[in-house]
């Protein structure tokens, strides 16, 4: 017997790509056949996947990038990668797609859509991106990676965090040493791509910090290749012990080797901090339209285990001053790791699974859809295809009920 295909679709970013990588590592191991739909800027990201992951890259475009005949050409190269994703659907047809976001998504949700397969969404950040905006009514379930997600008025979700890879999984909860008078370890975190930003602001903080906390320091910085000179140079003239790396692919093992982590607020980031127990400082992406990197720290920041500096206050001295105020206080810092610790979920993959198998149901039992007029009710954990029971909304414990009314969003 064949098994069970589930396709998943994603792209764009390390934001994207990761937690995908965890729902295809969780649903390998649940005995289910795993395809990838990306595009090309998507399939760099794939090398730490497993090797059963088939990747299918698909044309996409985006109307953010691109002069006017690039923009023009956005709706036929978005058609061409929805027809070759129904093709490829109806050769092998999955018994769910499930899509991440970005617009390299959009061929194989769109596709689902046309074929009517069951859809779910993940949404890693505190507000959805454009195309999980987009699909939000047309999909039969989303599942939150940050809660709360303000999703489109009337779309109910369910909150199962942002799954997390097995790399990251194998640190959760590490012992954390609180600075004292030895090394003081620091990791600065730019996002999947690097940022200019953030390692320029923290080389001009380290330079203000006392010397007695500078002599100590030891710092593992991303920055992008172009600016990776600079920044070594700029370290070296502070006489500072550093490893730059445009990306750390030992990112677990180094969160847990520091003693503070300063870092975008990408939700990936955000999850894999919290899940390993770690404080923070995050500097949210002012570039973001919505401003998500502000929500997806914000429960972090409201238990006290992470501070917000916004990148309009972004000065040298504030900077400084957060990073003096926890290597500088252990039982502070004691205190930030393991309030992080708290809100980590390790088991967001599997509360995902979950939800994939439960939506996959009807497929796998050959059961008609919608169901006769007269059936009974059948009691789903986690989910609704009827989008019903939003006043359990968030709560895993809660019995979701499929409702014979319920018909195929469009």
């Amino acid at each position: 017997m064949t098994a069970p295909l589930l396709v998943i679709a994603a792209g764009g970013t390390g934001g994207h790509m990761f937690p995908a990588q965890a729902l295809a590592e969780a649903l390998l191991a649940r005995g289910w056949r795993v395809r990838l739909s990306t595009d090309t800027r998507g399939a760099t990201y794939t090398s730490g996947y497993p090797k059963a992951v088939a990747v299918d890259v698909l044309p996409s475009a985006t109307f953010a990038r691109g002069g006017v005949v690039a923009k023009a050409m956005v709706p036929f190269r978005i058609l061409g990668g929805v027809l070759l994703a129904v093709w490829q659907f109806l050769g092998d047809r999955p018994m769910i797609v499930v899509g991440f976001g970005g617009y390299p998504a959009i061929p194989a949700i769109a596709a689902a859509l046309f074929l009517r397969l069951p859809r779910l969404l993940h949404e890693q950040n505190g507000v959805p991106g454009r195309v999980n905006q987009f699909f939000a009514r047309r999909v039969h379930m989303i599942a939150c990676g940050t809660w709360p997600t303000e999703l489109p008025k009337g779309v109910t979700s369910t909150y199962t965090g942002n799954p997390l890879r097995q790399m990251v999984l194998e640190r959760a909860g590490a012992p954390y040493t609180p600075p004292g008078k030895g090394r003081l370890n620091l990791l600065v975190l730019g996002g999947s791509q690097g940022s200019q930003v953030v390692s320029r602001a923290v080389l001009d903080a380290i330079a203000r910090l006392p010397d007695a906390v500078r002599a100590r320091l030891r710092v593992s910085q991303q920055a992008r290749p172009e600016d990776h000179q600079h920044v070594r140079e700029r370290y070296c003239t502070l006489g500072i012990d550093v490893e730059i790396q445009s990306f750390f692919a030992d990112i677990s093992n180094r969160i847990a080797a520091s003693q503070l982590v300063i870092s975008r607020a990408g939700a990936s980031s955000v999850a894999d901090i919290a899940v390993i127990g770690r404080p923070a400082v995050f500097i949210p992406l002012a570039q973001a339209i919505r401003d998500e990197q502000t929500a997806n720290a914000r429960g972090l920041v409201e238990v006290g285990a992470a501070v917000v500096v916004q990148e309009k206050d972004l000065r040298p001295e504030l900077l400084a001053r957060h990073i003096k105020e926890v290597l500088t206080d252990p039982a502070r810092a004691k205190a930030m790791a393991a309030a992080s610790l708290s809100l980590g979920r390790p088991d967001a993959a599997d509360r995902l699974a979950v939800l994939v198998e439960n939506l996959s149901l009807p497929q796998q039992q050959t059961l008609s859809w919608p169901p006769p007029p007269n059936s009974p009710q059948m009691s789903v954990p986690f989910i609704s295809w009827g989008l019903a029971g939003s006043a359990c909304r968030g709560s895993p414990k809660c019995s979701w009920t499929w409702a014979t009314e319920s018909k195929d969003p469009i």
